[in-house]
Parts: C-alpha cells; structure tokens; sequence
C-alpha cells in the first residue's frame, strides 16, 4: 500500500487516528508518532539511566516495542502515556539487569533515598529519617495514589517522581499547561487529606 504523506500545513491527526494509519500499514503515520513524542521520552529516560546514549538506546528500543504492539494500544487511553510507560520499562528493565539503582514510578523508596512524599515537602507535614519508617511511608504514599483519579497520578508522578519541568509534563502527557497545573493542585490536595487520613503529618491545604 503506497504511504499517505501528511500534507504541509494541514491540521495535525490525532495520535488515536496515526495509530490508525500504521495499523493499515502507512509507516510515515508511525514516523510522526516517533517526532512528536521522541524528545519527551527521551527526556525522561535520560532521567532514569543519567546516561545519554544509553537513553538514546532504550528510546529506540521502545518505539520498537511500540510499534511491534501497537495493535494491543488501547486508543480510549493517550497514545503519550502509552509509550511513556513502555519507555520507563525499558529503562528500568536494563537497569534491573545490571543491578544498577534507579527511580521508580511506583513510589517505592530506598534508604536515603528520596520518596514521593516529597512533594508534600512544602506541606506541614513530619520527614521520616528513619528506614522503617520511610518504608512505612512508602506504602501509605502508595496507597493514597491508588485511590486518587488516574489523570492526577500520572501528573503527580511525572513531577515529583521524575522531577519533570511543566513543559515536559506537557509533551509526555499532551495535556494542555493549565490542566497539568490544575491536576497538579487538585492531586496535591488529594494526597495531602489521603495522608493525613492515615496520619501522616499535620498538613493544612495548599
């Protein structure tokens, strides 16, 4: 099948719709996905691994990935959040491998390491130092992200987990900016009475 060209100047498709094209065998609708969203992901690889051209290694491996299961992407998802995450795999996949520490979306923490609960750092709220209870921390963070809506989890992570700029935040998730603020606050404010349900710190609202 000869491949559509997307014409100059015309609106931007979707990413559910260039998914769409791929799956029919147009590639130059892949090759649009792989611009938009390359230097995002690989902003937030680099974050992970602290290494360029190991990123640069994982970013292509995950479009590959990508695009060898892009018939299982689920379109009523974002196509951003999608490979995102098959990018975070990857990377801490190899890590894994060579047993190399690195940061997880899934709020576990380490001794001496930094946790979530940062982001409450601005709140009234008690900093464990101990191991035991940085770990019981860890849980109760976990716990409280679980319950809060899937749109402020994903912006809270990004954040605080990965330490994205807005703008990065915005070409991961492409949420407009003013969302990702607003998820940003309403999420905050979430965790902060999640946490202080289970009693963690005296935090007031932000």
């Amino acid at each position: 099948m000869p491949e559509r060209q997307i014409p100059s100047g015309a609106p931007e498709p979707a990413d559910a719709r260039l998914v769409e094209l791929t799956l029919r065998g147009e590639q130059t609708a892949f090759a649009e996905l792989v611009r938009r969203y390359e230097r995002p992901v690989y902003s937030v690889v680099v974050r992970i691994v602290r290494d360029p051209e190991l990123a640069n290694d994982i970013c292509q491996d995950a479009f590959i990935r990508a695009h060898r299961f892009l018939g299982k992407f689920d379109p009523s998802y974002r196509f951003s959040s999608w490979i995102f995450r098959i990018a975070h795999n990857v990377a801490v996949d190899h890590l894994r491998k060579k047993r190399v520490s690195t940061v997880s979306l899934d709020a576990a923490t380490e001794s001496g390491s930094a946790s979530l609960g940062d982001f409450l750092e601005d709140e009234k709220s008690d900093a464990p130092s101990g191991r035991v209870e940085r770990e019981n921390l860890a849980g109760a963070l976990e716990r409280a992200l679980a319950k809060i809506r899937p749109d402020y989890r994903e912006v809270l992570l990004l954040r605080f987990q990965l330490d994205l700029s807005y703008s990065e935040i915005v070409d991961v998730t492409g949420l407009p900016l003013g969302t990702v603020k607003t998820y940003l606050h309403r999420g905050r404010r979430e965790m902060a009475s999640l946490m202080r349900a289970a009693g963690w710190g005296e935090t007031t609202d932000p």
